[in-house]
């Protein structure tokens, strides 16, 4: 029988949103309600007749509550086979009473664990009875509805409505492999937050979990099906942002969002305003000054060409005169933590786009990790958190950096981290003017950022190129001098590198040459 009634339920949840009415709703169609602690005092207190799992099972709850729906007059009701004569004799013999309903969600034990809790804490927050009921009910859905969000509520009361009282088993099955999903993620958090907590850096087995935020129309081409999916990290950025306005976002939108936002978080908003802007995972410019428009038009100035259609991100709460400056040419994304209601406004005159608040900067010092896919598995790394300071920096060169250069070979360096390897930037006066991304050569990433700069310049009218008088990082370290000669004939001063090829020596000597000054971090910013 495709179609089971629901006269029986057990309701025994954390979240009690919108459970009452639930419960008042499934009274209507004669439902009869068993309960447990909280949730039946709710109930109760809602005016509402509850049976206490104690009744069934003929025990109190014990051992502070560890111990109550374990038992089987319970699970026996949520697996026993309806139709099979000796699972029906087995509930007859032992007055098992059927469950067709069961309504639970788990005990917060993800929300403890983000809240800082202490050890002792998170493990009394792990909910034992809760997974033990919906796997059950899951395993018996051809008998058994499994309700283990409050928002699917509405979904069952529809069926009952119009089945009169029953469920579907294709709405059995949807919500069966649902409580499977739940459960899992559950216990990964668990499993997650164990490996942690004892130091494990490589456990035996890694599981990802995320909830679907949404179905998007394709992936990177329109022949890739894609979903978004927000996991339990606490991180600000595209999961936690709201979309105030514009079309729905792509794959390659939130791709590029999240490049372009966790840019800019490596710039301090106390100490100056930052602008990304992004096209295809890669900066085509990057700028700080004191306000985000004076950013915006330097970040501009690097690459006029590329930033069309582009993302751009902004480390501080968006203001209408950068808005205004934004918005003259297509950009498909703004993200920023907040904007101003004048920045809107003037947003909310180009319908297709996206505006974007995250609330907060991600915080570029935390720990996280990152996971890439290969066929039969995927890798999983820490999060590149690395970032160096003027005190790391060791100058090799006859020529020290002067004051601006430092400065400017920080931000560079900087920027390259986000960069996709191999990596050359040239930067100026807190901007970038000219960006070599993912060539297969060093040396002609430096070509490539030194031409780009040239054209930016031509597109300005301007009388030299961008790259007079910059400074240059490179993500790693330089196998041969050919790319320092190329950076000197841009019109580079400075340089600076992660160091260690066998070749440093050589290197040096061509900075030295051509009058550069050159300072070796010793880390490296691989971004594959």
């Amino acid at each position: 029988m495709a179609n089971r009634k629901i006269a029986r339920a057990l309701l025994s949840v954390s979240d009690k949103t919108g459970l009452a009415d639930f419960a008042k709703a499934l009274k209507q169609h004669g439902v009869e309600i068993i309960s447990t602690g909280g949730t039946a005092k709710l109930l109760r207190d809602a005016g509402i007749e509850v049976i206490d799992v104690a009744e069934v099972t003929g025990l109190p709850e014990m051992m502070d509550g560890r111990v109550k729906t374990l038992h089987p007059k319970i699970h026996g009701g949520l697996l026993a086979r309806r139709g099979d004569p000796a699972h029906e004799q087995a509930m007859k013999d032992h007055v098992i009473p059927a469950i067709d309903l069961l309504v639970v969600n788990l005990y917060p034990f993800e929300e403890t664990v983000r809240d800082g809790a202490d050890f002792d804490t998170c493990i009394e927050t792990i909910d034992i009875g809760g997974p033990a009921l919906i796997r059950a009910a899951a395993k018996n859905h051809e008998s058994v509805t499994v309700v283990v969000e409050p928002s699917d509520y509405a979904r069952v009361l529809d069926e009952m409505k119009a089945h009169k009282g029953a469920t579907t088993l294709d709405l059995r099955k949807a919500f069966a492999a649902k409580a499977f999903a739940r459960t899992s993620a559950y216990d990964a958090a668990i499993a997650s937050w164990f490996a942690e907590t004892l130091g494990e850096r490589t456990p035996n087995i890694k599981v990802i979990a995320g909830k679907l935020v949404e179905a998007l129309r394709y992936g990177e081409n329109p022949h890739q099906a894609a979903a978004f999916y927000r996991t339990g990290e606490q991180r600000f950025g595209v999961a936690t942002a709201v979309q105030v306005q514009g079309k729905e976002l792509s794959y390659n939108n939130l791709n590029d969002t999240d490049a372009a936002y966790e840019l800019v978080a490596e710039f301090d908003p106390s100490q100056q305003t930052a602008v990304a802007i992004i096209k295809h995972a890669n900066p085509c410019g990057v700028a700080v000054a004191s306000n985000a428009a004076e950013a915006y038009a330097k970040a501009f100035a690097c690459d006029p060409t590329s930033v069309f259609g582009g993302i751009v991100a902004v480390n501080r709460t968006l203001d209408a005169e950068a808005a205004r400056e934004i918005v003259k040419i297509f950009t498909e994304v703004i993200i920023a933590p907040a904007a101003s209601d004048e920045a809107k406004a003037i947003i909310a005159a180009k319908k297709n786009l996206r505006l974007l608040l995250a609330g907060g900067l991600p915080d570029r010092k935390a720990p996280g990790l990152a996971f890439r896919s290969l066929a039969g598995g995927f890798l999983v790394q820490s999060r590149d958190a690395g970032a160096v300071a003027a005190s790391d920096l060791k100058v090799v060169t006859k020529r020290k950096p002067t004051a601006q250069e430092l400065a400017d070979l920080l931000f560079a360096f900087t920027v390259a981290k986000h960069v996709k390897s191999n990596a050359i930037v040239y930067a100026k006066d807190g901007a970038t003017v000219g960006i070599g991304a993912g060539q297969m050569s060093r040396v002609d990433s430096a070509r490539i950022a030194a031409w780009k700069a040239e054209h930016a310049a031509a597109e300005m009218k301007l009388s030299e190129s961008l790259t007079k008088g910059s400074v240059a990082a490179s993500d790693a370290f330089f196998p041969f001098a050919d790319g320092v000669k190329i950076i000197a004939e841009a019109g580079a001063t400075a340089i600076i590198q992660p160091g260690g090829s066998l070749r440093d020596e050589e290197v040096i000597a061509a900075a030295d040459e051509a009058g550069l000054a050159m300072v070796f971090t010793g880390m490296r910013h691989f971004r594959h």
